[in-house]
C-alpha cells in the first residue's frame, strides 16, 4: 500500500491531496485541503507573479508542507498551472519553492493539463462509450476535453479562467446586462474550434471539474430543503439544469455582499463564481447540453491516479 501527495499550485488556490493506494486500480483520499492563494492577483494580465501573491503562495505551501508531515510524507509531487507557466517570472518562482521546500515544482502544458484532468474525471464519473464534454474552470485557464471511457478525442486549454477574466474585465457588482454579452462576444470568439468539435462527437452532456462547479454543488446542498446532497458514496452529483439556471440567475442578480452571506459559498469564490456562471450558462445554452454532472475529481487527483499506476500500485 502506497501512500502519497499531490500539491496543485493553482491560480486561485493551492491544493493539497494525500491519499492511498487500495486494491483494483482505486486510492482512497486521506486528505483533501484547498487555501486561497490568489496567485495571478495583480499581475495576471501583465504575466507577472507579483511579490505579495509568491509570499501567499509561500505561506500556503509551508501549511501542506506541516500537514504532509503529519502523515508521514517529506516528498510530494507539486504541478504548477496557467497562472505560473503564463507568468515571465514563473520559472524563478518555482525555483524559490525548491529552495525553500525541496518541492521539485513541474510547470505543465495546457494540453498536459488537460490530459491529468480528465484522468481525475475518470476515476470520478461512470463515463460510458458516448463522448462527454468535460471543462474545468481554473483562475488562469479552462480546460475543455471531449474524450468517453477510454479515449479522449480532443482537448484545449483557453486563457478564459476566471481571474483572468476579473482582470482583465472589471465586472460591476453586481455584473450588468452589457457586461455579460461583452463577455459572451469574447468567449464566441475564443472557442471557434470548440464550435466545429462537439457536433462531430453528438456531445450532449458536460462534465463540470474543479472548484466553481464544487461551489454551484455546495449553494445547492445548502439551500432550505434541498433534495440535493453531497453524495458520501460517490465523488459526483448531477445537476439538473433548470436548478443550475436558477442559480445563475441568483449569481448575476447578487453583490459580493450577498454571495458572501450564503450558505455553501467558500470566500475564494465570492468575486470569481459570477464569471464562471456566465462561461458555464454560455456553454450549457450554445451547444445545446441537456445534463450536467459535476466532479469531485480534476487534476490532482488525475495526477495521483497516475502516479500510482506507475508505480505499479493499479
Amino acid at each position: 500500500m502506497m501512500r502519497a501527495a499531490i500539491i496543485d499550485m493553482g491560480t486561485n488556490t493551492f491544493n493539497l491531496l494525500i491519499a492511498e493506494s487500495q486494491e483494483g486500480g482505486t486510492f482512497k483520499v486521506l486528505l483533501d485541503r484547498k487555501l486561497p492563494v490568489r496567485l495571478g492577483a495583480g499581475g495576471i494580465t501583465q504575466k507577472i507573479i507579483t511579490p505579495e501573491a509568491m509570499a501567499r503562495g509561500f505561506k500556503a505551501l509551508e501549511e501542506h508542507a506541516a500537514i504532509m508531515k503529519e502523515f508521514g510524507l517529506t516528498h510530494a509531487k507539486v504541478f504548477g498551472t496557467s497562472a505560473i507557466r503564463s507568468a515571465r517570472n514563473g520559472k524563478a518562482f518555482a525555483d524559490q519553492v525548491f529552495q525553500r521546500f525541496g518541492f521539485d515544482v513541474e510547470i505543465i502544458s495546457g494540453k498536459r493539463e488537460a490530459e491529468l484532468i480528465y484522468k481525475g474525471v475518470k476515476n470520478a464519473v461512470p463515463l460510458t462509450e458516448q463522448p462527454v464534454l468535460i471543462l474545468d474552470i481554473g483562475g488562469g485557464s479552462n480546460e475543455f476535453i471531449i474524450g468517453d471511457r477510454e479515449n479522449i478525442f480532443w482537448k484545449k486549454s483557453y486563457k478564459l479562467g476566471v481571474a483572468r477574466l476579473l482582470e482583465e474585465m472589471h465586472p460591476s457588482d453586481p455584473i450588468t446586462p452589457e457586461e455579460i454579452t461583452k463577455a459572451e462576444s469574447l468567449f464566441r470568439m475564443s472557442l471557434r474550434e470548440l464550435y466545429k468539435m462537439v457536433p462531430m462527437y453528438a456531445i450532449d452532456t458536460l462534465v463540470g471539474a474543479s472548484g466553481s462547479f464544487e461551489t454551484f454543488s455546495a449553494l445547492l446542498c445548502s439551500e432550505p430543503g434541498s433534495r440535493y446532497r453531497i453524495p458520501e458514496d460517490k465523488a459526483f452529483m448531477e445537476i439538473s439544469l433548470p436548478d443550475y439556471f436558477r442559480l445563475h440567475d441568483q449569481m448575476i442578480w447578487s453583490t459580493a455582499d450577498e454571495r458572501s452571506r450564503m450558505p455553501g459559498m467558500e470566500p475564494i469564490r465570492v468575486d470569481y463564481i459570477v464569471l464562471a456562471s456566465v462561461f458555464v450558462s454560455f456553454v450549457l445554452k450554445e451547444f445545446s447540453i441537456k445534463k450536467l454532472i459535476q466532479s469531485n475529481y480534476a487534476l490532482k487527483e488525475g495526477v495521483m491516479a497516475e502516479w500510482m499506476e506507475q508505480s505499479g500500485e493499479n
